[in-house]
């Protein structure tokens, strides 16, 4: 009985981990880390120490990096504080509206950020175009290691 409650944990982890991915509210790698430990306490387990500690550490450095690449991307492309401000407000207003809203939301909040420090579109459409490419460069990474993650719980798993 605690087996299939061990499971049914995972499967539901698993897939609020790939959300997670998406959706900035929650850290999908770390909960889709967890899936793996919950069918590592199970009759499908154990898993082998160093790949559990190996993920655990991928998970944790891809969540710390989500928070880095997009404020990496706005100042590379040439980004100032406004613009990296109003990019991450403009990913909380983008949650209120879907999945169009968290991509675009970033991507409108620097660009409205940097128009609000100087007048040069040119300049305000790069930096909201570097906050897009940090978003969607976090997003891919943590698609990437919670795929590994889900893989490796479905070898377990079987």
């Amino acid at each position: 009985m605690a087996d299939l409650f061990l499971l049914a944990l995972g499967i539901t982890l698993i897939i609020l981990g790939l959300i997670g991915c998406v959706l900035p509210v929650l850290p999908g790698p770390p909960i889709s880390f967890l899936a793996l430990v919950s069918i590592n306490y199970s009759k499908w387990g154990p898993i082998d120490n160093d790949l559990l500690w190996m993920l655990g550490a991928v998970a944790v450095a891809v969540t710390i990096l989500d928070y880095i690449v997009p404020v990496w991307g706005t100042k590379k492309f040439g980004g100032s504080k406004r613009g990296i401000w109003g990019a991450a407000i403009g990913l909380v207003v983008g949650l209120f509206f879907g999945i169009l809203g968290i991509i675009l939301g970033p991507f409108i909040g620097a660009l409205l950020g940097e128009l609000s420090l100087h007048n040069n579109t040119e300049k305000a459409f790069r930096a909201a175009w570097g906050a897009l490419a940090g978003f969607l460069l976090g997003v891919g990474m943590k698609l990437i290691a919670s795929g590994i993650i889900t893989y490796y719980f479905i070898v377990q798993f079987l």
